[in-house]
């Protein structure tokens, strides 16, 4: 049992000993770490500010310069619709019929009116003649002293009363024009014609139903002629010139580039918003549809930015980055706020600072943690 004892005593510091110096080496290896990778001849540029155009984005919807709702102007029952919507349609063509038994009915009225008062045009114009002829040979007789004055002044008295009778029946022939006139301007108000060619873009009625005067039947609007009617706040209305050639970017158009020109600025602020009314007429193309989204960029002169090539952008999800690097020459993803892309570079809102430097082209390397030897 003494010996056993002996030999645990000297045994226990040994082991001791050794731990300690297991542990010790584990320690030391731990607390130097491993030598980053380095990726030579990269291109390397600072971050420089620059002046970059500053630009007043004024946001709008894209309408037709011409439009019009077509409504009745009497009351009746739809009879016949011959548009729908999508149809393109031409200037005086038929878009719907309305009951028109009793306008045509008032036309017949109006018409034989108007031959009855000119038969008694007629009438009187004979009439009168007979006076007139009758007056003058009476007018030789008075001269001669062959008829008494009495018998003269009946005469002329009787051609005067026909002299009014045919300018009564005149002006009653007059008044039964006006009413055909107007009896036939009734029933073509039974037709809707298209007031200019275009295209059919709402149907409000339908075939049956009961319409009165102002109910509106169709919209139509004009084909190739579209404007862009933007908002601009009272504060930046300053900016805006009548006649002035604007950019308009459309967003369904592929974010194509169309040139506008101010055509119009209503005078009026909405009291709501505090903002005015912008037209920009926009040029021919196809692809324009009312109703699309629309901006209009306006020049308010320059202003300071950071600018970095786009190829520097490395994109993460929904999320964009650069590689920047540190006083170590290390690599590190950085993810940071983007604006504009002017040319070949893009405008750094937030997330990076005058003088850093960063990866220009990464490509498709993962440079993060890495040393980075930039090319001579």
């Amino acid at each position: 049992m003494t010996r056993s004892h002996s030999i645990l005593s000297r045994l226990i510091p040994l082991a001791v000993a050794l731990a300690g110096g297991l542990t010790g080496c584990s320690s030391e290896r731990a607390a130097t770490p491993p030598a980053p990778e380095t990726v030579r001849n990269v291109s390397v540029l600072p971050v420089q500010r620059a002046d970059v155009p500053d630009l007043l984005e004024a946001v709008g919807t894209v309408r037709a310069a011409e439009t019009s709702q077509l409504a009745s102007q009497m009351m009746g029952n739809i009879v016949e619709l011959r548009a729908h919507e999508g149809d393109r349609v031409r200037r005086g063509q038929v878009l719907a019929v309305i009951d028109d038994a009793q306008p045509r009915a008032a036309v017949d009225r109006a018409s034989a009116a108007e031959s009855a008062a000119g038969q008694e045009v007629s009438a009187s114009d004979s009439d009168l003649a007979l006076a007139q002829s009758t007056l003058q040979r009476y007018q030789n007789l008075y001269d001669k002293k062959s008829v008494s004055p009495q018998e003269f002044d009946e005469v002329k008295a009787r051609y005067q009363a026909a002299l009014a009778h045919r300018d009564g029946t005149r002006a009653g022939q007059a008044q039964a024009k006006a009413a055909l006139a107007q009896a036939r301007t009734s029933l073509s108000y039974t037709r809707i014609l298209a007031p200019f060619d275009g295209v059919i873009t709402e149907k409000k009625a339908d075939p049956g139903m009961f319409v009165n005067p102002g109910l509106p039947i169709f919209t139509i609007e004009g084909l190739g002629r579209y404007r862009l009617e933007a908002t601009v706040n009272e504060n930046d209305l300053r900016y805006v010139q009548m006649g002035e050639q604007v950019p308009v970017v459309v967003d369904a158009l592929e974010n194509a580039e169309l040139k506008g020109k101010v055509a119009q600025i209503v005078p009026t602020a909405d009291p709501g918003s505090r903002s005015f009314l912008v037209k920009i007429e926009l040029p021919a193309d196809a692809r324009l549809r009312s109703g699309l989204f629309g901006r209009a960029q306006f020049s308010r002169g320059k202003r300071p930015s950071l600018l970095i090539p786009q190829t520097a952008v490395v994109a993460r999800g929904q999320l964009q980055g650069v590689y920047v690097l540190d006083p170590n020459k290390i690599a590190n993803l950085r993810y940071i706020t983007l604006g504009k892309t002017t040319g070949g570079e893009v405008e750094v809102l937030a997330g990076l600072q005058e003088g850093e430097r960063l990866v220009a082209n990464p490509g498709g390397l993962d440079l993060n943690g890495k040393r980075i030897e930039a090319q001579p």
